[in-house]
């Protein structure tokens, strides 16, 4: 298995690398970068590079490490005792799966994506470790032990809310998306608006570049807000030339609640056209 990127995603050099190392490695690849910048995205296109299924496993701040093995609903089948039913003699029926027990025991090797694990208490990902490790748990309920088939490729994303711990680190090959330059992000607009006008394209990018750069701003856009951005500029048909007009009156871009998601950026860009009016 080699990934080598898909027509839907550009895939920079180094982060195929990453990602080939930690398939050949069967290491878990963790992967960190500013929101929207494709982290998700990424085990998705994988999937698809290798034509292989993909397993979600999204993480909240209140999920646990057992939920990804399996769940043993011990009310159902406490309700289904007064209630005289049949199926509460055998326990596996209150045995609820979890990503990871379909990860392991999946006839084809999967791709399972952890999303965003430091979500979680900080005790999550120590709780994985023997899983991930043996490639194996025990299931107290029914005596059994799932052993995986075949090594499933594990994709782990984090937005760094907070410290992974060290062991788990050490058992994990990481890699950082780094923001895309202007030409990457031109090749990754492309794929998504293909008949982008040059003229609109050069305008919006070097703005988005702009906001981006601006200091003090608490929020920078991200990819995926930029994509958003531009459809609005295709809906609205907005004209290059309004974007290269950045004078004191028109510091906020068009549309601008697209790119920035906080009220203290917009007052940011109203105090530098405040300021900068004064100046004149």
């Amino acid at each position: 298995m080699k990934f080598s990127g898909t027509e839907s995603y550009v895939a920079t050099q180094d982060l195929k690398i990453a990602v080939n190392a930690a398939i050949l490695l069967e290491r878990p690849l963790l992967i960190k970068g500013e929101p929207g910048t494709g982290k998700t995205v990424l085990a998705h296109e994988i999937a698809k590079g290798l034509s292989t299924p993909l397993l979600e496993w999204n993480i909240k701040s209140t999920t646990k490490a057992q939920q990804g093995l399996y769940e043993y609903d011990a009310v159902a089948r406490l309700r289904d005792s007064q209630l005289g039913e049949d199926r509460v003699h055998d326990i596996s029926n209150y045995i609820r799966k979890g990503k990871l027990w379909e990860a392991f025991t999946a006839n084809q090797r999967p791709i399972l994506l952890i999303d965003e694990i430091d979500k979680a208490d900080i005790e999550f990902p120590n709780d994985l470790l023997h899983e991930l490790d043996k490639m194996q748990f025990h299931v107290y309920e029914t005596g059994e032990t799932i052993t995986a088939k075949q090594r499933p490729i594990i994709i782990i994303t984090s937005n760094n809310e907070k410290d992974l711990p060290d062991a788990f680190l050490r058992r994990c090959f990481f890699h950082y998306i780094q923001f895309p330059d202007a030409q990457t992000m031109q090749e990754i607009v492309n794929v998504h608006f293909p008949d982008l006008k040059p003229r609109l394209l050069t305008a919006a990018l070097k703005r988005f570049y702009n906001v981006r750069d601006t200091p003090g701003l608490k929020k920078k856009p991200s990819t995926s807000e930029l994509l958003d951005w531009l459809k609005l500029l295709l809906v609205e048909d907005i004209d290059p030339e309004t974007l290269k007009e950045v004078d004191q009156k028109k510091l906020i871009p068009p549309l601008h609640g697209a790119l920035l998601k906080n009220e203290q950026d917009v007052h940011l860009f109203e105090r530098l056209a405040f300021l900068n009016r004064r100046s004149m």
